[in-house]
C-alpha cells in the first residue's frame, strides 16, 4: 500500500496540521481524566512512531498479522498503515472510548485504505479481554507499564507472548528519566511500586530482548524495546542464558 505525504502548502497539509493540534488537545484532556491509563500529556512523536513499526517494516512484503495496544489518538497507528501489506491484518486495542471512536474515524478515512478496511479492526477493551485464536508477528504496544501495578504489568506482557506467534516481535516504549521522576515521589509505596515494575520489566528483557533504542527527540524522550518470542523450547531455553549487550 503507497502513502504519498501532502505538499507543505496544500490544503490536504493544513488539516492535517490542525488534526493534529486537535488531536494533541484531546490526548491531552484524556491524560488528565484517565492519568492511570494514559502515559503522556503529548502523542507519540513521528520519529518513536516510526521506530515502533520498524518490526513490520522488516517484514514487507509478507503477509503479517499485526497488533497494535493502547493506541491512544493514532499516531502509532499511522506510522502502521501504510506498512500493511494486502492481505495482511491489524487488529487495533484500546480501552479509552473517546479514543476508539477517534481511531475508527482514522481507519475510516485513511487514504487508499476504504477498498481494504476490513485488514483493519478497533476493539474499544483491554488486551486481556480481546477474544481471539489468531497469533500476531508483530505486536506493538503504547500502554504506560509505569501507570500499572506489578501483577498488571506481569499480566499483560504475559498476554502479549500468548499472542505472538514463535519469532514474533513485541516493541514497546517507556520514557527517559523515571529514575528521576522517582525521587520527587512524595510516597513510598509509589516509589517502590515504580522500582518493582521496572525490575519485572528488566527480568523480560533479561529473556526475550534483541534491541534498546533511545529517541531523544520524542517529548519527553523515549526509550524503546524489542522483544521476541521464541521459536521453540530450545530457543526459549537460549534466551534465558543470553545477555545481549543492551546498555544504549
Amino acid at each position: 500500500m503507497s502513502y504519498t505525504a501532502a505538499e507543505p502548502d496544500s490544503p490536504t497539509h493544513h488539516r492535517g496540521r490542525a488534526q493534529r493540534a486537535t488531536e494533541g488537545w484531546a490526548f491531552l484532556v484524556e491524560s488528565i481524566r484517565n492519568h492511570r491509563t494514559v502515559g503522556s500529556i503529548a502523542p507519540s512523536g513521528k520519529s518513536l512512531a516510526n521506530l515502533l513499526a520498524e518490526p513490520l517494516l522488516e517484514r514487507e512484503p509478507r503477509i503479517s498479522n499485526v497488533l497494535e495496544v493502547g493506541a491512544g489518538t493514532g499516531s502509532v497507528t499511522r506510522a502502521l498503515l501504510p506498512r500493511i501489506p494486502r492481505g495482511s491484518r491489524l487488529d487495533i486495542v484500546e480501552s479509552n472510548a473517546h479514543f476508539a471512536a477517534h481511531l475508527r474515524r482514522l481507519v475510516r478515512g485513511y487514504p487508499n485504505l476504504p477498498a481494504q478496511q476490513e485488514q483493519v479492526r478497533v476493539h474499544n477493551v483491554y488486551v486481556e479481554q480481546l477474544t481471539t485464536d489468531r497469533r500476531y508477528d508483530v505486536i506493538v504496544s503504547g500502554l504506560p507499564f509505569t501507570n500499572f501495578s506489578p501483577g498488571q504489568v506481569d499480566e499483560i506482557m504475559g498476554r502479549y507472548l500468548d499472542l505472538l506467534r514463535p519469532g514474533g516481535t513485541l516493541t514497546y516504549f517507556s520514557y527517559c528519566g523515571s529514575r528521576w521522576v522517582r525521587t520527587l515521589l512524595p510516597s513510598r509505596p509509589e516509589a517502590r511500586r515504580q522500582r518493582d515494575v521496572k525490575d519485572l520489566l528488566h527480568q523480560y528483557h533479561h529473556r526475550y530482548a534483541i534491541g534498546c533504542w533511545t529517541v531523544w527527540g520524542n517529548l519527553p524522550p523515549a526509550k524503546v524495546w524489542q522483544l521476541r518470542r521464541p521459536l521453540d523450547a530450545v530457543s526459549a531455553s537460549a534466551a534465558l542464558t543470553a545477555q545481549p549487550d543492551l546498555s544504549r
